[in-house]
């Protein structure tokens, strides 16, 4: 039986956009941590913003 999330990302596609969007995120922000390159607070405080709304987005479709 799928989890409700599997159930989500194959029945709503716009969970499934946003789920993607989230890993893509994720990992964008992971890299720029692990780079010696410097970012601006600025840029990686928008990475984690953006992050944090689509993670409360989907949390409220799991929980709907």
């Amino acid at each position: 039986e799928m989890c409700i999330r599997d159930r989500l990302k194959t029945e709503n596609s716009h969970f499934h956009k946003q789920f993607e969007r989230y890993d893509e995120l994720t990992k964008e922000i992971e890299v720029l941590e692990k780079q010696d390159e410097p970012v601006t607070d600025e840029h990686m405080e928008e990475l984690k913003k953006q992050r944090l709304a689509l993670k409360d987005e989907l949390y409220a479709m799991l929980k709907g």
